[in-house]
């Protein structure tokens, strides 16, 4: 059970552009299917290696993603209004990645492997409108990954050469 209500988790999603194209009354359906889950500042939400057997949308709060054996190198975040856990929990295989919450704490709402699966089966349009989101999260995620290297390559190589 969330502590939202579905008229606030359907202002949320609008606001943050997740599952937008969710009416209230299906926001009202897909509510049942998620937990609310919170973690104080500093603690692991996932670990490398690990398989995901659940994907979040944060509510509150940050997350950094760091490299197990290098503590506090933070590689990434992702804040308010983004999904976590997507890559493990589609292609099941294991994390490469730490995923902890920052300073303050995060919040986000849970959707776990067994409700998704009865997800896709009984509220197939909402099952779909996630993958979507969560694939659209991929697509964020490998083209900052993208400009990343650009930028690297520039700075190593120099601008204007080949």
């Amino acid at each position: 059970m969330i502590s939202m209500t579905d008229k606030e988790l359907f202002n949320f999603f609008q606001t943050n552009a997740i599952c937008e194209s969710l009416t209230l009354k299906e926001v009202d359906k897909l509510m049942p299917y998620l937990q609310e889950k919170s973690h104080g500042g500093g603690e692991i939400i996932f670990d490398a290696g690990e398989i995901g057997e659940l994907l979040g949308f944060i509510i509150k709060g940050k997350v950094e993603f760091t490299v197990p054996d290098e503590p506090g190198n933070t590689v990434g975040k992702q804040t308010v209004g983004n999904l976590i856990g997507e890559m493990s929990f589609f292609d099941r295989q294991p994390r490469n990645l730490r995923m902890s919450a920052s300073k303050k704490g995060v919040q986000f709402l849970v959707l776990t492997r067994p409700m998704y699966d009865r997800l896709k089966v009984e509220e197939p349009f909402i099952a779909v409108n996630i993958l979507e989101n969560a694939i659209v999260s991929l697509d964020h995620l490998v083209r900052h990954m993208g400009n990343d290297i650009s930028a690297l390559g520039h700075y190593v190589h120099g601008f204007g050469k080949r």
